[in-house]
């Protein structure tokens, strides 16, 4: 049960990034989503606004930036790696200039509460990881927007022949990714008490991890959330043992990377 409560906030992530790579796209931005994410919630804790409110505020900002993400992207024909690589560093630096480069700490007990409390027993972090889960899975298996991010992924010209608004369809992924990183700032903030300008550096990697360890192709059009699940707990297994270990960061950092070149490759095996 610890291991998968310290794995929803990256789990929660991988959701998002799941869309995004379904359509063989990528973001490296949503660290950085999450730290500007978490200093505006904490912000709007600070002003007294009931916790709806803020948590619905910040879910939009994310969605925003993640939108964004997708316009450049569809509508400017860059890369997305190029584009979520700017992001990345846009929203740092936003995050470091609307925080003043220092926390904002001292929530409510309510607002704690989403990150420290729980219900029925159960950690509400994980409450949140599983219903962003069973929402991305219908979302994906049972829906159009779904069908079409498989299908884009598989193949986005035969998409565009067959009269489908591609664009649309990509841009709705990363609005997904960032409304999921919003969403971990949400439980982080309120599981630290703080909104940390500097949070989430490096968790791209783990997030990107997770997916591609679970299954879903990098080339796009396979994979889905149950992978991402199944890659989520391995990674928070495999963190968990080196902190456990007392291998230093840098090293964990190798580790994570060769993990995600060997899932790369066993992908492409599979491919051909």
């Amino acid at each position: 049960m610890n291991i998968i409560r310290q794995t929803s906030i990256h789990g929660i992530m991988a959701v998002g990034m799941t869309f995004v790579i379904l359509t063989s796209g990528i973001d490296l931005s949503v660290g950085s989503v999450l730290a500007l994410a978490g200093v505006l919630c904490a912000d709007f804790e600070h002003r007294g606004l009931p916790v709806l409110i803020i948590v619905m505020l910040t879910l939009c900002a994310g969605a925003v930036l993640g939108w964004l993400n997708g316009v450049v992207i569809t509508k400017g024909k860059v890369t997305p790696f190029v584009v979520t690589l700017g992001m990345m560093s846009i929203a740092r630096g936003c995050a470091l200039i609307y925080a003043g480069g220092y926390p904002i700490s001292g929530f409510s007990k309510s607002f704690r509460y989403i990150g420290s409390g729980y219900f029925l027993k159960i950690p509400i972090p994980i409450l949140v990881f599983a219903a962003t889960l069973l929402i991305a899975a219908v979302l994906l298996r049972h829906t159009r927007l779904g069908r079409y991010i498989y299908a884009i992924g598989g193949n986005e010209e035969t998409v565009k022949l067959s009269g489908i608004h591609s664009d649309l369809y990509k841009t709705a992924a990363y609005t997904i990714s960032g409304l999921t990183a919003a969403l971990g700032a949400v439980v982080l903030t309120a599981r630290l008490n703080a909104g940390e300008p500097i949070a989430g550096t490096g968790y791209e990697l783990d997030v990107i991890a997770s997916v591609v360890i679970g299954g879903t192709s990098l080339m796009g059009g396979r994979g889905g959330v149950g992978g991402t699940l199944i890659g989520a707990l391995l990674i928070g297994t495999i963190n968990n043992g080196m902190n456990l270990l007392g291998i230093s960061s840098y090293w964990q950092s190798v580790v994570k990377g060769l993990i995600i070149v060997g899932a790369v490759l066993l992908d492409r095996l599979r491919e051909d």
